[in-house]
């Protein structure tokens, strides 16, 4: 039988989407967001807590607040030797927008880490398809056999995918890509897949307004259909479907559930880059961002003796 713990976990990674069930007027969401960079506005004029948030993460900036302008440098520089992922001895805005990126996911990499232990049963630092399989599907109800089946090969062709160098093993990484594909570029096709695969009730590899309008609503609880589905049936004709054949291709799945938002990541990457360039050639030195330390990190103490220092990476 399928673990207590473990069932819950496989159900909610493996469709990917958030379900809302607990009323039938409510609306299934299936769109994928990048969360905001921060709660604050983005305003240099009034401060740089927007871009503290964005550079560190909101949790790991509130951190920097009590330290010293010594210390939040120190801590600084060894952040900077970390972007530097060509170890050039420069930031460039690509880099830094990969750190943005990372540091937006870290309660993603918390959230890995606290299942890891249930996965890695040899603690080898690795969890191969068998680890991760054995526990999960250790031995199906009587009455199960299909979800059972189905669910398992919906995982190993997941798996699959996040293994990027193919050798049936998932590092760290890898896993995180395994539990939460919406996150990478390279898992995009696996998210669109499995989604198609949950509405598409007729088979046939498209999602028409009927299936689109039933994975939403449950018709048969009511005998009025709320307003908001009738705005839906208007978003699939105007915009949904783009071509008008009346169904969603992938394609078009896929600018539905992930759209092309407005990258914030980079958006403030250019910003940091801009601000801080003091030479214009287009990188940052790590002279350069120490000397704008408090666009990136900020301190609010003066007297190095006060520093309220915790015990992290840094």
């Amino acid at each position: 039988m399928l673990g207590m713990e473990i069932r819950p976990l496989l159900m909610c990674f493996a469709l990917c989407v958030v379900y809302a069930t607990s009323k039938p007027t409510e609306k299934k969401e299936r769109i994928h967001h990048d969360a905001p960079l921060s709660s604050r506005e983005h305003d240099d004029a009034q401060g740089f807590d927007y871009d503290h948030d964005a550079f560190l993460g909101q949790k790991e900036a509130k951190s920097f607040d009590d330290l010293s302008p010594e210390e939040s440098k120190r801590r600084l520089g060894v952040i900077v030797e970390k972007i530097d992922g060509d170890s050039d001895g420069f930031v460039t805005e690509v880099e830094l927008r990969a750190w943005i990126k990372k540091a937006q996911k870290k309660y993603i990499y918390e959230n890995v880490d606290r299942q890891w232990k249930d996965f890695d049963v040899n603690n080898d630092g690795m969890i191969s398809w068998e680890e991760y399989r054995n526990v999960t599907y250790d031995d199906p109800e009587p009455d199960d056999g299909y979800n059972y089946q189905h669910m398992m090969a919906r995982d190993e062709r997941r798996f699959k995918m996040a293994d990027q160098n193919r050798d049936q093993i998932a590092n760290k990484e890898e896993f995180t890509a395994f539990l939460h594909p919406e996150e990478y570029d390279h898992m995009k096709d696996i998210v669109v897949l499995e989604t198609m695969e949950d509405i598409d009730k007729n088979g046939d590899g498209f999602i028409d307004l009927n299936e689109y309008i039933g994975d939403m609503y449950n018709h048969e609880d009511e005998m009025e259909e709320p307003d908001w589905v009738a705005t839906e049936r208007e978003q699939f004709s105007e915009f949904r479907d783009k071509n008008k054949d009346g169904k969603m291709d992938r394609e078009e799945t896929m600018d539905w559930i992930l759209p092309s938002d407005y990258d914030h990541a980079e958006a403030e990457a250019k910003h940091l880059v801009y601000e801080s360039d003091s030479n214009k050639d287009g990188k940052l030195s790590k002279e350069e961002i120490l000397n704008k330390y408090d666009l990136f990190v900020g301190s609010q103490a003066t007297d190095f003796g006060e520093a309220l220092v915790r015990h992290d990476e840094f």
